[in-house]
């Protein structure tokens, strides 16, 4: 398939991917811009921004990921123009960098939809010095008129899975143009690097991932333990689960659950679960689920406005079985509660979600059989010693409980997880360089 043939195909499923984004937008409740001008590189009044650095971070994971780079940017004097595809990664972006926002520093803006009419409008609208897509987010046209309007572009932090590897290769010449057209990629592994090779990438470097480079809110950290310490119960932390988990781990708490009254445990003694859907559309469905499976709980929405030790809050918690996470921005504060954190979206064939968070605060890590987006980084958090890999949500719940029974085993994970976060650390200031290499030279 050649650039024309991809571009008649993306119009003819136009309609069909319009609409699913709809739908995405109309289950979060939240404006995503579907059909707004900015989609199709159409805008109400001329840009502020004077030659900005781009960085595309399509969703909240990768906005998570790259904002230490795009601090480090910031820190440096550039402007910084931030897109995503989104409204989690959006409201991620706003709620941590609102003071660059304010200053004029930073703007974000939805990337268009990958037309070529689009994409050539937002280049010549926001003129960037430079562009850096974050993990895997490659669009043939978007580079193409990257090319044409000479913005040389960054692949940064890139992972690239076999799967990624087949799907390139089957899409044919433009994915293979698209790769090739990168100034420079940075992979987070060697052998993410070799199948970025095998894609068509040239000067491709192995620079580690920006996850690790991570700066964690203090503050939250803090509450989170202040939480814990005030509440006398133990805390399994069940982060990120996605679609299908929220029954699974429902189903093993009710379970342990009734294996606890059955011997006479009182409630304010057993375990507090915390639930954390990853997605803000979920939080409802995930509620009824628990309604449904007769677990008492409480919403973290509930007592957010109360304060994390208030007595409200704290007496909101103790006699219930689970607390619903259904609050953004506070994944932090969650990890740094919990005694053992439950890393989801491994427990049914989803790919994972990033364990690196919580190993860097000290939580010792459960994951499931599914971490193909994060294998490596799970493989070496296991051989540190610091995760587990378990079967099934009834399995890691009952590993979690047994961690609690052993302390110092909980304590050796936990510095192993800190140990490993620390020694992994530098991928920011790899790519930095390079790209200031690549400014330089411009």
């Amino acid at each position: 398939m050649n650039l024309f043939s991809y571009s008649l195909v993306v119009r003819l499923l136009t309609p069909a991917f319009l609409g699913w984004m709809a739908i995405r937008a109309r289950r979060s409740g939240r404006n995503w811009g579907v059909c707004s001008g900015s989609r199709f590189g159409r805008y109400a009044q001329r840009s502020d921004l004077a030659n900005p650095v781009w960085v595309h971070a399509v969703s909240l994971g990768e906005t998570r990921a790259a904002q230490p780079f795009i601090q480090a940017l910031l820190d440096e004097g550039e402007t910084v123009l931030l897109t995503h595809m989104t409204v989690t990664g959006r409201d991620e972006g706003s709620r941590s960098f609102a003071d660059a926002i304010r200053q004029g520093r930073l703007v974000q803006e939805w990337l268009p939809y990958d037309f070529p009419g689009s994409t050539r409008r937002f280049m010549a609208h926001y003129r960037p010095r430079a562009g850096v897509l974050i993990e895997r987010e490659v669009w043939p046209n978007l580079l193409h008129a990257a090319r044409r309007s000479h913005v040389p572009m960054v692949l940064a932090s890139a992972r690239f899975s076999d799967r990624s590897l087949r799907h390139s290769l089957h899409a044919g010449r433009v994915m293979r143009d698209a790769y090739a057209s990168f100034t420079a990629v940075y992979a987070q592994t060697l052998h993410d690097a070799q199948r970025l090779e095998q894609a068509g990438a040239s000067a491709v470097r192995v620079s580690g991932n920006f996850k690790f480079d991570i700066s964690l809110p203090q503050d939250k950290i803090l509450r989170g333990r202040q939480f814990a310490a005030a509440l006398p119960r133990k805390i399994i932390v069940i982060a990120s689960t996605r679609e299908g988990e929220d029954e699974m781990f429902i189903n093993a708490i009710a379970r342990q659950v009734k294996r606890a009254q059955a011997q006479g445990t009182d409630i304010e003694e057993q375990v507090l679960y915390c639930l954390i859907p990853r997605h803000p559309e979920r939080f409802g469905q995930a509620a009824q689920l628990l309604a449904d499976a007769e677990l008492s709980f409480v919403r973290r929405s509930e007592f957010l406005e109360m304060g994390d030790c208030t007595a409200s809050a704290l007496k909101a918690c103790s006699g219930v079985s689970v607390l619903l996470g259904d609050s953004l921005g506070e994944m932090p504060r969650y990890y740094a509660m919990g005694q053992v954190a439950i890393v989801a979206g491994s427990f049914a064939p989803l790919g994972g979600q990033n364990l690196i968070e919580a190993c860097a605060i000290g939580v010792p890590v459960l994951v499931g059989p599914h971490t193909r987006n994060f294998e490596q980084a799970v493989v070496d958090a296991v051989d540190e010693g610091a995760a587990m890999r378990v079967a099934n949500a009834d399995a890691a719940v009952q590993a979690a409980g047994q961690l609690l029974a052993d302390p110092q085993r909980l304590t050796r994970m936990g510095q192993a997880g800190e140990h490993w976060v620390r020694k992994h650390t530098g991928a920011v200031a790899r790519v930095l360089a390079g790209l200031n290499e690549i400014r330089n030279s411009s």
